[in-house]
């Protein structure tokens, strides 16, 4: 499906997605945008973020971009309130910003450590926080997380990073069952090894990075590494009516990586 075609399971919602300047991000304000969503992108990355409205609006989809860093709470509110002033009440979030930080437990800087929790905990706090009261008066809504299949196994030098995905699928759970009476849900989708650029981190630390994303893909069940657009296909479930009976959950989207 080439991005010029339409569906319209989003037909007249609006969505928030941060961390949509690049990589799941990105590749679910297109498919959102092109299912009939309006799409508010919301990201620290300006000139991609931009670029990347810029793109969907060239299309003949609706599309904002909004700077944004989701850990600052009048970042946050600024970014509901731009949506709602352009386009309307929001009916999705997809809190889908996140950092990595990697490093041997007692190596880890306090900086480091604050950076991941600032961005992948309290960032998703604050966006939810951001977008529920107006979720609430009209009685709908569909919050979706991306958090990690760390969050249910331990990795070696990943320690930190584990313990935000793993405080952020807690809370999910736990707003879960304080929206359902409004009306809303809250999902996580917790992929596995993604091809995005927040891979580069890791693989920095090799000299050969293409010999070792072919390694990893022969690890996994399935024999290949996650696309964006993979990712992007739950959200899409999640934020659509399809999903009406569905909240509290945490997908795991990893190729069957966490099965073995």
């Amino acid at each position: 499906m080439t991005i010029s075609e339409h569906t319209t399971r989003l037909a007249g919602k609006v969505a928030i997605i941060t961390g949509g300047a690049s990589g799941i991000g990105r590749a679910s304000a297109e498919l959102f945008a092109r299912d009939g969503a309006r799409v508010v992108i919301a990201d620290r990355a300006a000139e991609q973020g931009e670029s990347v409205a810029a793109d969907l609006r060239a299309a003949g989809y609706q599309a904002l971009f909004v700077p944004t860093d989701v850990a600052r709470a009048a970042d946050a509110e600024r970014a509901v309130k731009t949506a709602m002033d352009t386009f309307g009440p929001p009916d999705i979030l997809f809190s889908n910003a996140g950092v990595l930080r990697i490093g041997s437990f007692w190596e880890m800087s306090e900086a480091d450590f604050d950076a991941l929790v600032a961005v992948n905990f309290k960032g998703a706090f604050l966006m939810a926080r951001a977008v529920l009261l107006p979720m609430i008066q009209r009685g709908r809504g569909s919050i979706i997380f991306t958090a990690s299949n760390l969050a249910f196994q331990g990795l070696a030098r990943f320690s930190a990073y584990c313990g935000t995905k793993g405080a952020l699928v807690a809370m999910a759970r736990s707003l879960a069952l304080e929206a359902g009476p409004h009306g809303i849900r809250v999902n996580c989708i917790c992929p596995g090894p993604i091809l995005t650029p927040m891979q580069d981190v890791p693989l920095a630390e090799y000299a050969d990075p293409k010999t070792v994303l072919r390694e990893a893909a022969q690890n996994v069940p399935v024999r290949r590494l996650g696309q964006p657009a993979d990712v992007a296909q739950l959200a899409l479930y999640l934020a659509s009516d399809e999903s009406t009976f569905v909240t509290g959950a945490a997908f795991v989207i990893d190729g069957g990586a966490s099965a073995q």
